[in-house]
């Protein structure tokens, strides 16, 4: 597995999932709230499922990395 999802990305994920998963707790407790599981996974490991199916990378550091070197635009 390698990572696909940058870090904006991730923080994004966690914070959304975190917000959805503490629906089960507090709001509507509502066990629709363990969708927020999903999103923060991937956040958490770095790596997504669909972005790998549908060759989606927002990990610029990984994009270096796989593509070898690149120009950096100043």
């Amino acid at each position: 597995m390698t990572r696909n999802v940058g870090a904006l990305d991730r923080g994004i994920r966690i914070v959304l999932g975190l917000v959805l998963l503490s629906l089960v707790f507090a709001g509507p407790k509502s066990l629709w709230g363990l969708v927020g599981l999903l999103p923060l996974v991937t956040g958490l490991v770095g790596w997504c499922p669909p972005y790998h199916l549908l060759g989606i990378s927002s990990c610029k550091e990984c994009k270096s990395e796989q593509g070898g070197s690149q120009d950096e635009v100043s």
